[in-house]
């Protein structure tokens, strides 16, 4: 593409500022910019391996599992534990785990939290941010609806009340009925 040689520079200042202004986006984590690194289909990270403390991680293998991504600060974060409180008790009896990784850097604030919110399910800390660097989060809250077979099945950024428990309800069901 060409361009005259008088709005050239114009054209090519506000690409450069376009670019500048996703990569910042991307790099604050704020949604709509940045990417995930894991996607649909692939593997989701072993969580063992991660440096995961203040929790106790479940056994998930052949279960249909949510991995959540949270923080104490993260207003729509609050919002989601007691939707995924209805989830856990809804369906862990038929093969469902839910594993709330809080981002925080200080165990006080992520202690604080599960301390008010005493979610039946299980949390733990990045405090290291491995999982979280891993993973490639691309906003708070993100969660990762992970199948039977250890594969991602959906990602949902961000939480949106009603619909969004309403899509992972439907969504866990589905994967329930799968065989292993």
């Amino acid at each position: 593409m060409s361009f005259p040689s008088s709005t050239f520079p114009a054209a090519f200042a506000r690409g450069l500022r376009g670019g500048f202004v996703a990569l910042v986006f991307a790099l604050l984590g704020l949604p709509g910019l940045a990417r995930a690194q894991i996607a649909v289909g692939d593997a989701f990270p072993n969580l063992a391996t991660m440096g995961l403390t203040e929790g106790k991680l479940p056994d998930s293998a052949g279960r249909v599992m949510l991995v959540d991504f949270w923080a104490s600060w993260c207003a729509p974060c609050k919002a989601s534990f007691p939707a995924f409180s209805r989830l856990h008790t809804a369906f862990a009896e038929k093969g469902f785990v839910i594993v709330a990784v809080s981002v925080d850097e200080k165990p006080a604030a992520y202690a604080a939290f599960v301390k008010k919110w005493q979610p039946p399910f299980t949390t733990v800390l990045d405090q290291a941010q491995n999982l979280v660097r891993a993973v490639k989060v691309p906003a708070m809250p993100t969660s990762y609806l992970i199948g039977r077979d250890g594969r991602v099945r959906s990602i949902h950024q961000g939480f949106h009340g009603a619909a969004t428990e309403r899509e992972l309800q439907q969504s866990i069901e589905k994967l329930l009925a799968e065989q292993a």
